[in-house]
């Protein structure tokens, strides 16, 4: 154990090609898929937040059940969609990085979309007086509701990364964990453990629990913030 471990150090400190190569693909998929989370997700759960019009809550309670949507399920449609058989096939996105990010957005936009429904739910009342107050057109009185929501916008986007950077079902299945190709921290991780190579497999943990450590540092700096 104590080998494996001096082992792993070595190769995070060495700049081993395959190590870095994998932590690329971490980054490029987890990076991309929670951005354009938070870009869909952010003005459509400030709009149900805010908004009030027939079929409101039935979207709330679908949204609400797509944040708990397991990766694996996502992970098989996007395979069904995207394999030999499946309606896209002419694509030719399985077990590419670009069907890995697709299914992770499906999975962290609801959970955007969400937070940012809870936290526009609370403040519209409030806002909504004084955007009346003012006589603000709806552009200006959105740029408010953005302006107000800054702080928790960062929050949520720290959660999605986190979301993103932690998954594995629906990226194993989609994207094949193929090494120097979709092989992320997650799926290596296992990878390696089961051919036996603990030392690569610790290096890849410690640092995604670093990661993990930085995004919680991060997020516990923000909500002191928005505390006070």
């Amino acid at each position: 154990m104590s080998s494996a471990l001096e082992t792993a150090f070595r190769l995070i400190l060495s700049g081993n090609r395959e190590l870095l190569n994998i932590l690329f693909t971490t980054a490029r998929v987890s990076l991309t898929s929670s951005l354009a989370a938070l870009l869909l997700g952010v003005p459509l759960g400030l709009w149900l937040g805010c908004a009030r019009f027939p079929g409101r809550n039935v979207l709330v309670v679908l949204n609400r059940t797509l944040m708990g949507l397991p990766p694996v399920i996502c992970g098989l449609l996007f395979y069904l969609l995207f394999s030999g058989v499946g309606p896209f096939r002419h694509w030719k996105l399985i077990f590419t990085v670009s069907a890995m990010i697709l299914a992770q957005i499906v999975l962290i936009t609801p959970i955007v979309t969400g937070t940012m429904e809870t936290f526009a739910r609370e403040i519209a009342q409030p806002l909504r007086e004084t955007a009346r107050g003012l006589r603000l057109p709806p552009p200006r009185r959105f740029l408010l509701l953005l302006n107000e929501s800054v702080q928790t916008i960062i929050t949520v986007y720290l959660l999605a990364f986190a979301r993103a950077i932690a998954e594995v079902g629906a990226v194993s299945m989609v994207g094949g964990a193929i090494a120097w190709k979709t092989n992320v921290m997650t799926t290596a991780i296992m990878q390696y453990t089961n051919m036996g190579n603990f030392s690569m497999g610790i290096a890849l943990g410690l640092i995604l629990l670093t990661a993990s450590l930085l995004i919680n540092l991060l997020l516990t700096v923000l909500q002191r913030r928005l505390d006070r």
